[in-house]
């Protein structure tokens, strides 16, 4: 998988983030959106986002919400309801705007496979199942998923995806 060592996702593009150093980069707590608050603002996006200098909106509650489904209501509910709300962004923002998903355990549920390049997340005990999060939201486009580095030689803080289609 490529990674990104720049702050691109900082201002454009999905992330799904997982480390604390880079979400305090680009937001304090409070301005933290639930993912209730997200859904809810579909198609009636804010004039400003709520951090990094109005250019950044970092929601919180994808993995909580994750954990409460069976994996195949969970692979419908990403497919039928989060997609549509990130396209919903991206019509509305553009390249002017980053949307960001804070998922604290994220290092250890995100599991990008080297050889192929599909990113996976594993969900909650007891399923043990994986979801296919890269044919889900991205359409199996694996080669522009980027691991965000915020140093040189340290561990992924997330992944970067410039536009989902």
């Amino acid at each position: 998988m490529r990674q990104l060592r720049d702050s691109v996702w900082q201002v454009r593009g999905t992330s799904w983030l997982w480390d604390e150093e880079a979400r305090n980069q680009i937001c304090a707590a409070r301005e933290v959106w639930s993912l209730r608050q997200f859904l809810r603002a579909r198609g009636n996006w804010p004039d400003d986002l709520p951090s990094n200098g109005g250019r950044t909106l970092v929601v919180a509650g994808l993995d909580g919400s994750l954990d409460l489904l069976t994996p195949a209501d969970a692979e419908t509910w990403l497919g039928d309801a989060i997609k549509p709300a990130i396209l919903s962004f991206q019509d509305d923002w553009g390249s002017d705007g980053a949307l960001v998903f804070w998922l604290p355990g994220g290092h250890s549920r995100v599991k990008a496979h080297p050889a192929t390049d599909e990113v996976g997340w594993l969900c909650h005990a007891p399923h043990g199942h994986q979801i296919d999060l890269g044919r889900i939201l991205w359409g199996q486009a694996n080669e522009y998923p980027q691991e965000i580095l915020l140093r040189d030689g340290g561990k992924p803080a997330g992944l970067f995806h410039l536009r989902i289609t």
